[in-house]
């Protein structure tokens, strides 16, 4: 979506090639993590990305790892098990090159590839054909995050039916000595060969080696920005305004949006102490960030989180409130303030293009969808920075670039994601997917003929006429992101 919109006949962006990214590292160690945010991104730029897992291809070819041979795992292994692991490894290679053969550009192969043997192997297979490989090694030596890693994906990723009715800290342990048999076997990626990148505590420290061009350049400044600390994000809609359906009139919000502004401050405390107490962590020392626009209507939403009520917890909630330039709505040009049907009647041959590409199409003087997500494109890597609680209160056209975003939808989708005054989205990312629900929390003034307004069309008209789609098929292996309930 930041990529132009052009293409090209072999269908490759930014002029960069086919580029095979080679995950190494042991388990626990956020390759997953950083494989899947990465994929996220480059999709988001436009281009053709997709993660193979070899874990998950050995899910689907041999069962869980109840059905794998008891050595399947060990460092000592029959020779039985030795040829079932090659039949593994070629079936997913030939999904990468399934992947390459079929117009993609860049792939993310997920494995251990621990020893120098193994990656180099796997490198100059796909270096023959004219194909870029970089190394993409993540370290930790923190035993803390190992630990943390272990139990919020390890045990409870798809392998994890191998320890049902165990007790979580017996499971934790036990998957910790089976990394540290594999320690002592573990070959870092010291060889200069390849070009390669190597990340310390999952955004800790990053090193790179010999990474020329501008789409790798990319990848690695992506990769400086990204951590893996569990947060939630929330989403809103700003309260209701004394003039809503006027870009250019910057008005404060209305007696309704104040009361709105409350009952939302009420509902995100209430939701994020339960959250934060699930988890054995104290509301009061958990800081909440809070991301609103410039306009007047979406900062001053956030104005009761500043304030200490009589009703409000005890002591009152770490609050930041950060304004934003690059979060404001869509300008929607020359039609601001005309329903759809004065544009019909002035703007005849415009209002058909629209139609046809609500993403692409720039009304006059106004800004496209695509122009806004460009637009929007350093508050996502901010968004990838921040590690505390975010709630985002903006505007429509903004929130649905966001979520479509974190949730991977194609950029055709963007205007037709559902979006409502009076309803809380909850998006939680994780590395084998993303979560997200929404919450209604709000019935009042602004949310009335679903909180649309017909003066304020430009940003909302696809959702009206549309609906919300399904999103872009993943492929095989690759979890469904969840749906954002309407």
């Amino acid at each position: 979506m930041v990529a132009p919109l052009y293409t090209t006949a072999s269908g490759l962006l930014f002029h960069a090639g086919k580029i095979l990214v080679c995950t190494v590292g042991l388990p626990a160690r956020g390759k997953t993590h950083i494989s899947r945010a990465l994929e996220r991104y480059l999709r988001w730029t436009g281009v053709k990305t997709t993660v193979i897992s070899l874990g998950d291809y050995r899910r689907k070819v041999l069962g869980g790892a109840h059905q794998l041979p008891p050595d399947y795992f060990t460092l000592e292994k029959s020779p039985e098990t030795i040829q079932l692991r090659e039949r593994v490894l070629q079936g997913c290679e030939q999904q990468i090159w399934d992947f390459f053969n079929a117009g993609g550009q860049v792939v993310i192969y997920d494995a251990n590839n621990g020893t120098r043997e193994r990656r180099n192997a796997v490198a100059e297979k796909f270096d023959k054909e004219g194909i870029h490989v970089i190394m993409l090694e993540s370290l930790c030596d923190n035993e803390e995050l190992i630990l943390s890693n272990i139990r919020s994906v390890k045990i409870s990723s798809p392998d994890a039916s191998s320890y049902r009715g165990w007790d979580p800290e017996k499971a934790v342990a036990d998957y910790y000595n089976r990394i540290k048999d594999h320690e002592r076997h573990y070959q870092p990626v010291e060889e200069t060969t390849w070009p390669f990148i190597r990340i310390m505590n999952v955004g800790e420290k990053i090193m790179v080696n010999h990474i020329h061009g501008y789409l790798q350049s990319r990848i690695v400044f992506f990769l400086m920005n990204i951590h893996n600390r569990p947060r939630t994000i929330y989403f809103a809609r700003s309260g209701q305004s004394l003039i809503e359906h006027s870009y250019k009139a910057d008005s404060d919000l209305s007696p309704a949006g104040w009361e709105y502004a409350e009952r939302l401050k009420e509902f995100v405390l209430e939701r994020r102490a339960k959250s934060l107490e699930q988890r054995g962590i104290n509301p009061a020392e958990r800081r909440l960030v809070i991301w609103t626009s410039a306009r007047r209507r979406s900062h001053h939403t956030a104005w009761p989180f500043l304030t200490h009520g009589a009703n409000d917890p005890s002591p009152p909630s770490k609050v930041k409130v950060i304004e934003r330039p690059q979060m404001s709505e869509i300008n929607p040009g020359v039609w601001d303030g005309l329903s759809p049907e004065q544009v019909r009647k002035y703007y005849p041959d415009e209002w058909e293009r629209f139609v046809n590409d609500p993403y692409a199409y720039r009304a006059p003087r106004a800004e496209s969808y695509h122009d806004l997500c460009v637009r929007l494109e350093p508050t996502l890597i901010e968004l990838e920075r921040e590690k505390e609680d975010l709630l985002i209160i903006g505007h429509a056209s903004v929130i649905r670039c966001i979520l479509a975003y974190l949730i991977g939808l194609p950029a055709s989708e963007i205007p037709a994601i559902e979006v409502a005054r009076g309803d809380l989205i909850e998006v939680v990312p994780t590395s084998y997917g993303v979560y997200s629900q929404a919450h209604h929390f709000w019935d009042g003034p602004g949310r009335a003929a679903n909180g649309k307004d017909e003066h304020n069309f430009y940003e909302n008209y696809a959702e009206d006429t549309r609906g919300k789609r399904r999103p872009e098929a993943k492929p095989e292996g690759t979890p469904e992101p969840a749906q954002i309930a309407a």
